[in-house]
């Protein structure tokens, strides 16, 4: 490429660039005397051109911390100048030659109205105390919505893993959660979060499954502008930046490919990240939340996670429990349901009639608390009253009931016939014993605790239908 030469440029074009209305430019060499002064800034001096130039910049302005600037080498943007009586907002540029020297300096007003600018100040002063009350606002509606006591539960179990994470958000150490899905990580990661020393910071949160992998680098370590085609001009913070001071959760951690766990891990180990397309080294503090529905030990064995990473993350286990691991918690969660729902909505059901309870408490749930809230709120919509009957219930949970309530007993030896045909009905007319009893070839009005005896004892002692039924008379 050809040298470049300034007598290629129009000298009328280098005189207005110099002279512009705009920028009201003071020059000075590397001695601070002044080479130019736009004939725009004749005003704000007091003094012609013919009079400044030629002459130390201090004997124009003896304030002028231009000499400041040349020593320096530093530029100084925005700062406020005081002459004959009025403010102006200025920058200061060192000019450097060739060889990086200072060969002289220059002073650019970059605003006549200070007013304006201070008015601009007074009104961001205004929107950060605003923004200030509505981040405390938000930590204190956060905090409510995410404690310990919204991971609802009274078993050992729930007991238990609740200790242990108020156990957890006493330190900062990496906590790996393991459960199925529907469990609660989630629930159990911001309550942690909100128990530590860093409540008053960030959790970010990030799903790994959702996260392109040819974009995941971008998305935890951020860009620089232009770092790839697509890249926003002004770049963008990464998720780990997002977190400084606070917590990062990595949601669904077993869905990450390979060659990202190796870059977490040395996030992880080193606490610094360099963006997409950048040459420097940002150094971070944040603590780590993870969570996963896989086995991560059958995938370091299988070769899909790596070994390291698990046991850096592994540091504070914890376990959320299947629903069907705490049977006894049902009836608390169901009701802890329909409270929120109500809430949503403002009406609803109010209760859950024992049989059915029964058979929500008897069914395996294998979709977790996520599948209980969904019958349950078909149930809400199904029901005409304030309670929530068998008939309100999904085909499922009644199918599931009919499934177990039939099976052999462990002797080998099958329910008497009779009673598989009461439970059968009883299950199959969603709960209505005169349409059960009608069913099955009785007339009278059988009390459902009366079916519940009687049911009991002819399966103890074997006897028939029809014996039982003339008792019931």
């Amino acid at each position: 490429m050809a040298d470049f030469d300034l007598h290629d440029i129009p000298p009328e074009l280098l005189r207005a660039l110099l002279d512009n209305p705009y920028e009201s430019q003071i020059l000075v060499d590397k001695e601070g005397v002044v080479r130019f002064l736009s004939s725009h800034s004749e005003e704000m001096y007091g003094k012609t051109q013919a009079e400044v130039v030629g002459r130390h910049v201090h004997d124009l302005n003896p304030e002028s911390q231009l000499p400041r600037v040349l020593k320096s080498g530093r530029a100084e943007i925005g700062q406020l100048l005081r002459m004959r009586g009025k403010e102006r907002l200025v920058a200061r540029l060192p000019l450097r030659g060739l060889k990086g020297e200072i060969i002289g300096a220059v002073g650019k007003l970059m605003s006549w109205h200070p007013q304006k600018i201070k008015k601009m100040a007074r009104q961001l002063e205004l929107l950060e105390s605003k923004l200030s009350y509505y981040e405390q606002e938000l930590r204190h509606l956060y905090r409510s919505r995410y404690t310990l006591d919204r991971y609802v539960g009274e078993s050992k179990k729930v007991q238990d893993l609740r200790r242990a994470a108020a156990q957890a958000a006493t330190s900062d150490l990496p906590v790996l959660i393991t459960g199925e899905t529907g469990t609660g990580k989630e629930i159990l990661a911001h309550a942690i979060h909100q128990l530590s020393s860093r409540r008053d910071k960030a959790l970010v949160k990030v799903n790994c499954a959702s996260i392109p992998q040819e974009l995941f680098e971008s998305e935890l370590f951020g860009y620089e502008a232009g770092a790839f085609t697509g890249a926003s001009r002004q770049g963008k913070p990464g998720k780990f930046e997002l977190a400084q001071g606070g917590t990062i959760f990595l949601d669904e951690v077993g869905e990450l490919p390979l060659a990202m766990q190796v870059k977490l891990l040395r996030v992880i180990q080193e606490r610094e990240v360099e963006r997409v397309g950048g040459t420097r080294t940002l150094r971070l503090d944040f603590r780590v939340i993870a969570a996963t529905n896989r086995e991560l030990r059958d995938m370091i064995a299988a070769g899909g996670f790596r070994g390291d990473l698990f046991y850096r993350l592994n540091i504070f286990p914890l376990r959320t429990p299947a629903l069907g691991e705490i049977p006894e918690d049902i009836p608390r969660l169901a009701y802890h349901v329909l409270v929120q729902l109500r809430q949503r909505q403002e009406r609803g059901p109010q209760r859950i009639a024992p049989e059915a309870m029964e058979l929500l408490t008897a069914h395996q749930w294998p979709g977790n608390v996520r599948e209980l809230q969904n019958v349950l709120e078909r149930a809400a919509v199904m029901t005409v009253g304030v309670v929530i009957g068998v008939d309100a219930l999904p085909d499922g949970i009644i199918d599931f009931a009919l499934a177990e309530r039939c099976e052999p007993y462990p002797d080998g030896a099958t329910k008497p016939q009779e009673m598989v045909m009461i439970e059968t009905a009883l299950i199959r007319f969603r709960g209505d014993k005169a349409k059960a009893a009608r069913h099955i070839g009785w007339t009278t009005n059988v009390t459902l605790k009366t079916l519940q005896r009687w049911r009991l004892r002819f399966a103890k002692e074997g006897r028939g239908a029809g014996r039982a039924a003339r008792e019931v008379r």
